[in-house]
């Protein structure tokens, strides 16, 4: 009898942080299948990088499912009438916390690892270098995990559903070692929440302040193609 590995869901945002995530997957032995959300984000460039991500590390499957957040804004990365900061963190929620993204990506992955048969989902949150958004603390994690066991068939049939946080309690400069190790290409990822169509990051907003300085922190050189 054939002992076939495990499946899991990955959520692949394109990003440096869901790329690692998707590595360590890997490297536990599951069988991965990358799920990508266009949710009417400012651009398409790291839906195009998770697919270059995908490829490059081996997923089973790779989709994007859609689903337009974008049409009720309230977030600077659905909504261009709100400029992406560019001086630096600020106290409270940013404006670049999108309403409920983490939530609904979840649940989307949810739905597919229950077709799927997979008992696990990979979702690179981190609660260390990040910029204040609520649905990427433990508390949060934790919350999801049991209400997805109390939502679903295969959870109330018994087969404990389980939401990994890998990255939750990590510094960016770990994240990017532990990525390293296990062989992600960062030069194929985009994390800037301004990037243009080819993938150029601004190198001034948030999000590229702190993959900048996660680099300089990992001793390593940054492979960010900026504009």
């Amino acid at each position: 009898m054939i002992d076939h590995p495990k499946r899991a869901v990955i959520l692949l945002s394109g990003g440096l942080d869901s790329a690692t995530c998707l590595a360590i997957a890997r490297d536990m032995g599951f069988d991965t299948y990358a799920l990508s959300v266009a949710y009417g984000q400012r651009h398409a460039a790291e839906l195009a990088a998770a697919r270059r991500v995908a490829a490059s590390l081996g997923a089973r499957e790779h989709r994007v499912a859609s689903v337009e957040l974008g049409q009720f804004g309230g977030s600077a990365l659905t909504d261009e009438k709100i400029p992406v900061p560019v001086e630096g963190s600020t106290a409270g929620i940013p404006v670049t916390y999108v309403p409920a993204r983490n939530t609904v990506m979840l649940s989307i992955a949810l739905a597919w690892a229950e077709v799927l048969g997979a008992n696990d989902i990979f979702v690179g949150v981190n609660a260390v270098d990040y910029s204040g958004y609520p649905d990427c603390r433990p508390e949060f994690i934790a919350a999801f995990e049991t209400m997805a066991n109390l939502a679903t068939k295969v959870g109330i049939e018994g087969a404990r559903l389980r939401i990994h946080a890998p990255l939750i309690s990590l510094s960016k400069a770990d994240i990017i070692h532990r990525g390293s190790a296990l062989g992600v290409d960062y030069s194929q990822t985009v994390s800037c929440y301004q990037a243009d169509d080819a993938g150029h990051a601004c190198g001034r907003c948030d999000a590229c302040r702190l993959r900048r300085a996660g680099f300089e922190a990992a001793g390593l050189p940054d492979p960010t193609r900026y504009a």
